[in-house]
Protein backbone atom coordinates (compact mmCIF):
# COMPACT_ATOMS: atom_id res chain seq x y z
CA UNK A 1 0.00 0.00 0.00
CA UNK A 2 0.91 3.37 -0.91
CA UNK A 3 0.04 5.22 2.52
CA UNK A 4 -0.76 9.00 2.47
CA UNK A 5 -22.12 -15.92 5.14
CA UNK A 6 -19.30 -17.57 4.13
CA UNK A 7 -19.25 -17.22 0.49
CA UNK A 8 -18.44 -21.16 -0.51
CA UNK A 9 -19.63 -22.57 -3.59
CA UNK A 10 -19.89 -26.01 -4.58
CA UNK A 11 -16.98 -25.70 -6.91
CA UNK A 12 -15.37 -24.21 -3.81
CA UNK A 13 -16.42 -27.55 -1.51
CA UNK A 14 -15.08 -29.65 -4.37
CA UNK A 15 -11.69 -28.03 -4.25
CA UNK A 16 -11.71 -27.96 -0.83
CA UNK A 17 -10.34 -31.81 -1.27
CA UNK A 18 -7.26 -30.84 -3.16
CA UNK A 19 -3.87 -31.12 -1.37
CA UNK A 20 -3.45 -27.69 -0.22
CA UNK A 21 -5.99 -24.89 0.33
CA UNK A 22 -6.44 -21.02 0.43
CA UNK A 23 -5.72 -19.29 3.05
CA UNK A 24 -6.21 -15.43 4.15
CA UNK A 25 -3.71 -13.30 5.86
CA UNK A 26 -3.63 -9.34 6.43
CA UNK A 27 -1.24 -6.42 6.91
CA UNK A 28 -0.84 -3.87 10.23
CA UNK A 29 2.14 -1.77 9.42
CA UNK A 30 2.11 -0.42 12.48
CA UNK A 31 1.71 -3.48 14.53
CA UNK A 32 5.15 -2.90 16.61
CA UNK A 33 3.59 0.18 18.33
CA UNK A 34 0.23 -1.80 19.63
CA UNK A 35 -0.14 -2.15 23.37
CA UNK A 36 -0.85 -5.69 24.92
CA UNK A 37 -4.79 -5.65 25.03
CA UNK A 38 -4.72 -3.95 21.12
CA UNK A 39 -2.83 -7.00 20.46
CA UNK A 40 -5.12 -9.59 22.30
CA UNK A 41 -8.03 -7.74 20.22
CA UNK A 42 -6.04 -8.36 16.88
CA UNK A 43 -4.86 -11.35 17.12
CA UNK A 44 -7.96 -12.90 18.87
CA UNK A 45 -9.95 -11.32 15.91
CA UNK A 46 -7.59 -12.60 13.24
CA UNK A 47 -7.80 -16.43 14.56
CA UNK A 48 -11.57 -16.20 14.75
CA UNK A 49 -11.45 -15.12 11.14
CA UNK A 50 -8.67 -17.91 10.25
CA UNK A 51 -6.50 -15.70 9.43
CA UNK A 52 -2.82 -17.28 9.50
CA UNK A 53 -0.47 -14.80 8.32
CA UNK A 54 -0.07 -11.34 9.15
CA UNK A 55 2.04 -8.74 7.15
CA UNK A 56 3.94 -5.90 9.64
CA UNK A 57 6.52 -3.27 8.53
CA UNK A 58 9.99 -2.39 10.26
CA UNK A 59 9.67 2.01 9.73
CA UNK A 60 9.07 3.94 12.70
CA UNK A 61 5.09 5.02 13.66
CA UNK A 62 4.04 7.16 16.21
CA UNK A 63 0.79 9.14 17.70
CA UNK A 64 -2.85 8.20 16.41
CA UNK A 65 -3.29 6.13 13.32
CA UNK A 66 -6.42 4.57 11.69
CA UNK A 67 -7.53 5.32 14.97
CA UNK A 68 -5.24 3.52 16.68
CA UNK A 69 -3.58 5.56 19.65
CA UNK A 70 -0.34 3.43 19.65
CA UNK A 71 3.29 3.71 21.64
CA UNK A 72 5.34 4.97 19.33
CA UNK A 73 8.94 3.22 17.57
CA UNK A 74 11.59 4.59 15.74
CA UNK A 75 12.59 2.87 12.24
CA UNK A 76 15.42 0.63 12.46
CA UNK A 77 17.25 2.98 10.85
CA UNK A 78 16.92 6.72 10.79
CA UNK A 79 20.21 9.24 10.32
CA UNK A 80 23.24 6.52 9.31
CA UNK A 81 24.18 3.06 8.05
CA UNK A 82 25.16 2.59 11.80
CA UNK A 83 22.48 4.36 13.79
CA UNK A 84 20.46 0.96 14.50
CA UNK A 85 17.52 1.66 17.13
CA UNK A 86 16.45 -2.09 18.08
CA UNK A 87 13.04 -1.03 19.41
CA UNK A 88 10.81 -1.89 16.87
CA UNK A 89 12.63 -5.60 16.58
CA UNK A 90 12.21 -6.35 20.07
CA UNK A 91 8.40 -4.85 20.39
CA UNK A 92 8.17 -7.59 17.77
CA UNK A 93 10.00 -10.06 19.38
CA UNK A 94 7.15 -9.88 22.06
CA UNK A 95 4.16 -9.21 19.11
CA UNK A 96 5.20 -12.35 16.98
CA UNK A 97 5.75 -14.86 20.60
CA UNK A 98 2.11 -13.99 21.96
CA UNK A 99 1.07 -14.11 18.04
CA UNK A 100 2.21 -18.04 18.11
CA UNK A 101 -0.79 -18.91 20.55
CA UNK A 102 -3.28 -17.24 17.94
CA UNK A 103 -1.38 -19.47 14.92
CA UNK A 104 -0.63 -16.42 13.50
CA UNK A 105 2.51 -16.52 11.86
CA UNK A 106 4.44 -12.85 10.58
CA UNK A 107 5.30 -11.51 7.00
CA UNK A 108 8.49 -9.23 8.13
CA UNK A 109 8.57 -6.39 5.32
CA UNK A 110 12.18 -4.85 6.16
CA UNK A 111 11.44 -1.38 4.40
CA UNK A 112 8.73 0.95 2.26
CA UNK A 113 9.08 3.27 -0.56
CA UNK A 114 6.58 5.29 1.40
CA UNK A 115 9.64 6.20 3.82
CA UNK A 116 12.12 6.12 0.84
CA UNK A 117 10.15 9.02 -0.54
CA UNK A 118 9.57 10.98 2.65
CA UNK A 119 13.22 11.08 3.23
CA UNK A 120 12.03 9.53 6.84
CA UNK A 121 15.64 7.63 6.60
CA UNK A 122 19.40 8.26 5.35
CA UNK A 123 18.31 6.19 2.33
CA UNK A 124 15.90 8.29 1.30
CA UNK A 125 17.96 11.54 2.41
CA UNK A 126 21.07 10.12 1.01
CA UNK A 127 20.13 8.39 -2.41
CA UNK A 128 16.39 9.22 -2.97
CA UNK A 129 13.90 6.67 -4.78
CA UNK A 130 16.18 6.46 -7.76
CA UNK A 131 19.87 5.95 -7.18
CA UNK A 132 18.62 3.95 -3.68
CA UNK A 133 18.02 1.15 -6.21
CA UNK A 134 21.56 1.54 -7.97
CA UNK A 135 23.89 2.95 -6.38
CA UNK A 136 26.82 0.60 -5.06
CA UNK A 137 27.20 1.89 -1.29
CA UNK A 138 23.47 1.82 -1.42
CA UNK A 139 22.91 -1.78 -2.12
CA UNK A 140 25.76 -2.66 0.44
CA UNK A 141 24.35 -0.53 3.10
CA UNK A 142 20.52 -2.40 2.12
CA UNK A 143 22.43 -5.51 2.33
CA UNK A 144 23.83 -4.95 5.65
CA UNK A 145 20.04 -4.01 6.99
CA UNK A 146 18.56 -6.83 5.89
CA UNK A 147 21.68 -9.00 7.72
CA UNK A 148 20.58 -7.53 10.61
CA UNK A 149 17.26 -7.96 10.79
CA UNK A 150 17.86 -11.50 10.36
CA UNK A 151 20.64 -12.37 13.31
CA UNK A 152 18.09 -10.72 15.79
CA UNK A 153 18.11 -13.10 18.13
CA UNK A 154 14.61 -12.92 19.59
CA UNK A 155 14.46 -13.88 23.28
CA UNK A 156 11.54 -15.65 23.29
CA UNK A 157 12.81 -18.39 21.62
CA UNK A 158 16.66 -17.92 22.02
CA UNK A 159 16.88 -17.60 17.99
CA UNK A 160 17.35 -15.45 15.33
CA UNK A 161 14.64 -14.63 13.36
CA UNK A 162 16.45 -16.38 10.40
CA UNK A 163 15.83 -19.32 11.86
CA UNK A 164 12.62 -18.52 13.73
CA UNK A 165 9.61 -20.57 11.54
CA UNK A 166 7.99 -21.06 14.57
CA UNK A 167 7.46 -17.26 14.63
CA UNK A 168 8.24 -15.88 10.82
CA UNK A 169 6.22 -16.99 7.33
CA UNK A 170 8.70 -15.27 5.29
CA UNK A 171 10.49 -11.82 4.42
CA UNK A 172 10.51 -9.49 1.70
CA UNK A 173 13.06 -6.66 1.38
CA UNK A 174 10.62 -3.46 0.94
CA UNK A 175 7.13 -2.34 0.24
CA UNK A 176 6.27 -1.52 -3.40
CA UNK A 177 10.36 -1.23 -4.09
CA UNK A 178 10.68 1.12 -7.11
CA UNK A 179 6.86 2.01 -6.80
CA UNK A 180 7.25 5.44 -9.12
CA UNK A 181 10.19 4.35 -11.15
CA UNK A 182 7.85 1.10 -12.91
CA UNK A 183 5.89 3.70 -14.11
CA UNK A 184 9.30 5.31 -15.70
CA UNK A 185 9.98 1.91 -17.31
CA UNK A 186 13.07 1.10 -15.11
CA UNK A 187 11.89 -2.40 -15.11
CA UNK A 188 14.95 -3.87 -15.46
CA UNK A 189 16.81 -2.38 -12.40
CA UNK A 190 13.87 -3.07 -10.20
CA UNK A 191 14.15 -6.81 -11.55
CA UNK A 192 17.71 -7.03 -10.64
CA UNK A 193 17.30 -4.88 -6.80
CA UNK A 194 15.30 -7.28 -5.91
CA UNK A 195 17.15 -10.19 -6.76
CA UNK A 196 20.17 -9.39 -5.18
CA UNK A 197 18.41 -8.11 -2.06
CA UNK A 198 16.11 -11.77 -2.19
CA UNK A 199 19.63 -13.54 -2.95
CA UNK A 200 21.17 -11.82 0.46
CA UNK A 201 18.49 -12.88 2.61
CA UNK A 202 18.32 -16.26 1.25
CA UNK A 203 22.24 -16.06 1.56
CA UNK A 204 22.05 -15.29 5.52
CA UNK A 205 19.30 -17.54 5.92
CA UNK A 206 21.78 -20.44 4.69
CA UNK A 207 19.22 -21.03 1.60
CA UNK A 208 17.04 -22.68 4.08
CA UNK A 209 13.18 -23.53 2.90
CA UNK A 210 11.77 -22.63 6.54
CA UNK A 211 10.85 -19.03 5.81
CA UNK A 212 9.84 -18.19 2.21
CA UNK A 213 11.29 -14.75 0.88
CA UNK A 214 8.94 -12.90 -1.09
CA UNK A 215 8.45 -9.32 -3.18
CA UNK A 216 6.78 -6.25 -1.55
CA UNK A 217 4.04 -6.13 -4.67
CA UNK A 218 3.63 -3.00 -6.59
CA UNK A 219 0.88 -0.57 -7.49
CA UNK A 220 -1.31 -2.81 -9.83
CA UNK A 221 -0.95 -6.37 -11.04
CA UNK A 222 1.37 -5.49 -13.65
CA UNK A 223 3.49 -3.80 -12.17
CA UNK A 224 3.83 -6.45 -9.13
CA UNK A 225 4.55 -9.31 -11.81
CA UNK A 226 7.55 -7.95 -13.65
CA UNK A 227 8.93 -11.06 -16.00
CA UNK A 228 12.30 -10.92 -14.36
CA UNK A 229 10.45 -11.97 -10.91
CA UNK A 230 9.44 -15.04 -12.32
CA UNK A 231 13.38 -16.15 -12.78
CA UNK A 232 14.75 -15.21 -10.00
CA UNK A 233 15.83 -18.48 -7.67
CA UNK A 234 15.95 -16.54 -4.52
CA UNK A 235 12.68 -15.33 -4.72
CA UNK A 236 10.03 -17.85 -3.26
CA UNK A 237 6.92 -15.64 -3.71
CA UNK A 238 5.93 -13.25 -6.00
CA UNK A 239 3.07 -10.66 -4.00
CA UNK A 240 0.80 -8.65 -6.14
CA UNK A 241 -1.15 -5.67 -4.80
CA UNK A 242 -4.24 -4.58 -6.40
CA UNK A 243 -6.69 -1.94 -5.94
CA UNK A 244 -8.09 -1.37 -9.05
CA UNK A 245 -11.16 -2.97 -9.54
CA UNK A 246 -9.88 -4.24 -13.38
CA UNK A 247 -7.59 -5.84 -11.84
CA UNK A 248 -9.92 -7.92 -9.49
CA UNK A 249 -10.85 -10.35 -12.51
CA UNK A 250 -9.87 -13.85 -13.44
CA UNK A 251 -9.18 -13.05 -17.02
CA UNK A 252 -6.02 -10.49 -15.39
CA UNK A 253 -4.87 -12.85 -12.87
CA UNK A 254 -5.16 -16.41 -14.11
CA UNK A 255 -2.59 -16.01 -16.75
CA UNK A 256 -0.20 -15.40 -14.05
CA UNK A 257 -0.92 -18.27 -11.77
CA UNK A 258 0.01 -20.34 -15.06
CA UNK A 259 2.95 -18.26 -15.67
CA UNK A 260 4.24 -18.73 -11.55
CA UNK A 261 3.61 -22.49 -11.77
CA UNK A 262 5.53 -22.97 -14.89
CA UNK A 263 8.31 -20.96 -13.37
CA UNK A 264 8.15 -22.57 -9.70
CA UNK A 265 6.51 -19.61 -8.14
CA UNK A 266 4.28 -19.34 -5.62
CA UNK A 267 1.80 -16.16 -6.08
CA UNK A 268 0.08 -14.34 -3.23
CA UNK A 269 -2.78 -11.19 -3.22
CA UNK A 270 -0.38 -9.29 -0.67
CA UNK A 271 -2.70 -6.28 -0.55
CA UNK A 272 -6.41 -5.70 -1.92
CA UNK A 273 -8.59 -4.03 -0.26
CA UNK A 274 -12.69 -2.71 -0.33
CA UNK A 275 -13.16 1.75 -0.25
CA UNK A 276 -15.39 2.67 2.00
CA UNK A 277 -16.36 5.67 -0.10
CA UNK A 278 -18.64 5.82 -2.93
CA UNK A 279 -15.70 6.60 -5.31
CA UNK A 280 -12.91 4.97 -7.63
CA UNK A 281 -11.87 2.10 -5.80
CA UNK A 282 -7.82 2.50 -6.16
CA UNK A 283 -8.00 5.78 -5.53
CA UNK A 284 -10.71 6.14 -2.56
CA UNK A 285 -10.52 9.69 -1.31
CA UNK A 286 -13.38 10.76 1.14
CA UNK A 287 -16.76 11.23 -0.07
CA UNK A 288 -19.98 9.46 0.83
CA UNK A 289 -20.03 6.16 2.20
CA UNK A 290 -21.00 3.60 -0.01
CA UNK A 291 -25.19 2.70 -0.03
CA UNK A 292 -25.81 0.01 2.77
CA UNK A 293 -24.62 -3.56 1.69
CA UNK A 294 -22.80 -2.01 -1.45
CA UNK A 295 -19.39 -2.88 0.09
CA UNK A 296 -20.17 -6.37 1.87
CA UNK A 297 -21.06 -7.18 -1.95
CA UNK A 298 -17.56 -5.56 -3.11
CA UNK A 299 -15.94 -7.78 -0.31
CA UNK A 300 -17.43 -11.15 -0.86
CA UNK A 301 -17.31 -11.25 -4.64
CA UNK A 302 -13.28 -9.99 -4.95
CA UNK A 303 -12.70 -12.59 -2.48
CA UNK A 304 -14.41 -15.08 -4.39
CA UNK A 305 -12.65 -14.29 -7.77
CA UNK A 306 -9.17 -14.55 -5.71
CA UNK A 307 -10.72 -18.26 -4.44
CA UNK A 308 -11.94 -19.05 -7.90
CA UNK A 309 -8.23 -18.57 -9.51
CA UNK A 310 -6.56 -20.25 -6.20
CA UNK A 311 -4.39 -17.46 -4.76
CA UNK A 312 -4.34 -16.69 -1.33
CA UNK A 313 -5.05 -13.42 -0.23
CA UNK A 314 -4.16 -10.75 2.34
CA UNK A 315 -6.79 -8.20 3.34
CA UNK A 316 -5.63 -4.10 3.76
CA UNK A 317 -5.97 -3.54 6.73
CA UNK A 318 -7.25 -5.80 9.39
CA UNK A 319 -7.54 -3.00 12.85
CA UNK A 320 -7.74 -3.55 16.27
CA UNK A 321 -10.35 -0.92 16.24
CA UNK A 322 -13.13 1.07 13.91
CA UNK A 323 -11.33 2.94 11.53
CA UNK A 324 -12.50 6.76 11.58
CA UNK A 325 -13.06 6.72 7.71
CA UNK A 326 -10.46 9.20 6.32
CA UNK A 327 -8.77 9.45 3.38
CA UNK A 328 -7.48 6.26 1.60
CA UNK A 329 -10.06 4.25 3.50
CA UNK A 330 -9.89 -0.03 2.93
CA UNK A 331 -9.71 -0.86 6.42
CA UNK A 332 -11.81 -2.84 8.31
CA UNK A 333 -11.98 -3.05 12.14
CA UNK A 334 -12.81 -6.00 14.58
CA UNK A 335 -15.98 -6.09 15.50
CA UNK A 336 -17.08 -2.69 13.41
CA UNK A 337 -18.90 -1.82 9.68
CA UNK A 338 -18.23 -4.76 7.37
CA UNK A 339 -16.49 -6.83 9.80
CA UNK A 340 -18.82 -10.26 10.05
CA UNK A 341 -18.67 -10.14 5.92
CA UNK A 342 -14.64 -10.14 5.80
CA UNK A 343 -14.80 -12.72 8.76
CA UNK A 344 -16.99 -14.95 6.65
CA UNK A 345 -15.02 -14.55 3.78
CA UNK A 346 -11.73 -14.97 5.55
CA UNK A 347 -12.81 -18.11 7.37
CA UNK A 348 -14.40 -19.37 3.88
CA UNK A 349 -11.37 -19.39 2.36
CA UNK A 350 -10.45 -22.22 3.49
CA UNK A 351 -12.84 -24.06 1.20
CA UNK A 352 -11.26 -23.47 -1.79
CA UNK A 353 -8.41 -25.32 -3.34
CA UNK A 354 -4.92 -23.38 -3.90
CA UNK A 355 -2.75 -23.28 -6.91
CA UNK A 356 0.21 -22.70 -4.84
CA UNK A 357 0.61 -25.16 -1.51
CA UNK A 358 1.65 -23.10 1.57
CA UNK A 359 1.10 -25.27 4.26
CA UNK A 360 4.86 -26.13 4.81
CA UNK A 361 4.82 -22.85 6.11
CA UNK A 362 1.32 -21.90 7.57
Amino acid sequence: MKIPSPFVTLAGLSAFASASQIFAGSNLYYAAGLTSSQQDTLLSGLQDAGVKVLRVWLDGQSGTIKGTTINSFNSLQSSSPSSYDETVLNRLDDFMAKAKGYEVKLMISMHSYNTLEAHDDFYGQWYGTGDFYTDANALQYFKERSAHVLAHVNSHNGKTWGNSPEYIFAFEAQNEAMHDNYKQSNVPALEQWQCTMATAIKDNMKWTSDILVTTGGGAYVDASLPAGYFTCDALDVLAIHAYGVGDFSESKLQPYVQKAQDNGKKLIMQEWGACYFDTSNNRCNPSSPLASGTRDDNIGKWAQTFNEVEIPWMYWQILPNEGPHQDWDYEIGIGGKNWDTLKSVAKGAAGYGSAFDFSKWL
